[in-house]
């Protein structure tokens, strides 16, 4: 039954996954950080295909990502 319900997903499932892409590109995250070259959206945006995104904007992440952890987030900048 576990194998089954891995195959077929459910509506719970498929909320959960696009409620981690959008706060993934809500808070520009991974891949979302950078803008996409194939379908010119900016940084922050989901990518036009509706749950996915483009290798090219991967590829562009990878070849230089953003390293900013959650206590430069959490703590404000010093005057």
């Amino acid at each position: 039954m576990a194998l089954l319900s891995a195959l077929i997903p459910s509506p719970a499932a498929d909320a959960a996954h696009d409620s981690a892409h959008e706060t993934a590109a809500r808070f520009q995250q991974g891949a979302y950080s950078v803008p996409c070259p194939e379908c010119h959206v900016p940084a922050g945006v989901l990518c036009l295909a509706r749950r996915n995104m483009h290798a090219a904007r991967r590829a562009l992440y990878r070849r230089n990502p953003k390293t900013t952890g959650l206590v430069p987030l959490l703590v404000g900048r010093t005057r």
